[in-house]
């Protein structure tokens, strides 16, 4: 393995770290908190750590999907790990555990927290939490592309472990600039998002932490309520953008060239907003007789579909106490996720609309046995490597939730809240049911289960292998050998 490629990835983290942590240092100035020295502290470590790592350029930078990988989940660690040190010296967050918890949630795009009291949080450290959000988002690998000049014609395997959904390929021939395109919709869509809260009379400060989190799809609120207090046009306004953000950056990029027959032959996109309007209609009728009117139960099924399908985890309402119809409905939504490609999490609709073609597929052959037919979306025929992995990835991932749900049942919670509590991290959602609710955390579980909460948000975001592959003896044999010689391997 390239370990040499691998280190100074991490080096040129550690450095764009230690930029973004300059905003809240800003913010600290603008609103004369002290706490910014702290965060200048911390930035001035990460810059100082990444000049050292980056000093000695790899001789070969030709990597392979194995070290893509690794250095992809390598990354996240490091980078939860020193963006979680200003919430500890700070001591707004004084335990690590809890501290990591909320950063791997933010840069994750998960959402959940540990805290009780948001608004007792600085003006910086309340930024910085919901920037890792929109950091997270998009993915700060695919960052690195688009700003540092780096050699060799492989880095479509940082991206591929980077960004979710079953397959990710190049919209223009080099990589760099597939990059600078997805970042670029997404600072557009982020400041039309701006532009529009700021129209409805929001503050200036809760508008771009609303914006990061949206964006992002994460959903740390930066108040006690989440977007409750806010109007309706407000919500209005983040349920529609949740949405869009939702979609595959792909589409966006179609219509920005003016491609606009490819873009809307999207089969994934068609069926992600037929989904939403059908959990829409079915929430709008469960919850009619228990809200104030039509307007109201329209503005809360749609918020809430919105909040969950996309994975952001706002919340306006304590669904916790809608219909078991209702609820059911959203726990569905929980592991549908957004398209593949967007900034949401969860499986993915091209990966749903995949496993039910296969099943009909699977059905088909027992009728007709000497039939072949190919699965076919968007008019071409998937290949059977792409069903293999989507069917493996479905294993791994029921596996990694049972795993999970067993281990947090130490702390003797009950089974739904276990249960949603994992689905909530590993599809980086937020919120689940009953005691991690929305107008609940995550800070009664015991160090223990969350650090498994912790694993499971960051191999929800990275799509599960990566992490995954951190466990294989291979890696670290391939790396002892390396450094050490044969010797190593006994």
């Amino acid at each position: 393995m390239n370990s040499s490629i691998v280190r100074y990835i991490l080096g040129h983290i550690l450095k764009i770290e230690g930029l973004l942590l300059l905003l809240p240092c800003l913010t600290a100035l603008i609103y004369k908190e002290t706490e910014g020295f702290v965060y200048l502290a911390v930035a001035i470590l990460c810059l100082l750590l990444g000049l050292l790592v980056t000093l000695k350029k790899p001789k070969n930078f030709v990597f392979y999907q194995k070290e893509g990988c690794i250095a992809t989940a390598l990354s996240w660690i490091i980078m939860s790990i020193f963006g979680c040190l200003p919430f500890i010296f700070t001591k707004e967050i004084p335990s690590f555990v809890d501290a990591l918890f909320e950063t791997v949630s933010g840069f994750t795009t998960t959402g959940g927290s540990i805290l009780s009291d948001v608004e007792a949080l600085s003006h910086c450290s309340i930024l910085w939490r919901s920037f890792t959000h929109w950091i997270g988002g998009m993915g700060v690998l695919v960052f690195l592309l688009a700003i540092i000049p780096m050699s060799g014609g492989s880095h479509i395997n940082l991206m591929r472990a980077e960004s979710t959904g079953a397959s990710v390929g190049k919209l223009v021939p080099k990589i760099k600039y597939t990059a600078r395109i997805l970042y670029l919709i997404y600072i557009g869509m982020s400041l039309l998002q701006f532009i529009l809260l700021i129209a409805g009379n929001m503050p200036v400060f809760d508008a771009i932490n609303t914006t990061f989190a949206t964006a992002g799809t994460g959903g740390f609120g930066i108040k006690n309520s989440s977007m409750a207090g806010y109007s309706a046009y407000i919500q209005w306004v983040t349920t529609i953008f949740m949405i869009l953000f939702g979609v595959s950056f792909n589409t966006y990029y179609y219509l920005l060239y003016r491609n606009i027959k490819k873009a809307l032959d999207s089969e994934e996109v068609k069926c992600y907003f037929l989904i939403i309007a059908v959990a829409i209609a079915i929430i709008f009728f469960e919850i009619l007789d228990t809200t104030a009117g039509i307007w109201d139960a329209l503005t809360q099924s749609s918020f809430q579909v919105a909040s969950i399908i996309t994975t952001t985890g706002f919340s306006t309402v304590d669904f916790n106490l809608w219909p078991e119809t209702a609820k059911l409905v959203l726990l569905t939504l929980m592991f549908i996720g957004a398209c593949a490609g967007s900034t949401g999490g969860g499986m993915k609709v091209s990966r749903v609309i995949l496993l039910v073609k296969t099943v009909v597929r699977e059905l088909n052959s027992y009728i007709h046995p000497k039939s072949i037919k190919k699965i076919r979306v968007d008019k071409k025929s998937v290949e059977h490597e792409v069903s293999r992995t989507i069917n493996v990835f479905l294993i791994t991932l029921c596996l990694l939730c049972v795993i999970s749900v067993f281990a947090i049942s130490f702390d003797q919670k009950d089974f739904i809240t276990n249960f949603t509590a994992v689905a909530a991290c590993i599809n980086n959602i937020g919120p689940g049911f009953e005691l991690v609710g929305p107008t609940q955390n995550f800070s009664f579980f015991s160090p223990f289960a969350k650090y498994v909460l912790i694993f499971d948000m960051l191999a929800g975001r990275l799509e599960l292998f990566p992490m995954l592959l951190l466990f294989h003896p291979a890696i670290w044999k391939s790396v002892l050998t390396q450094r050490f010689g044969k010797k190593a391997q006994h």
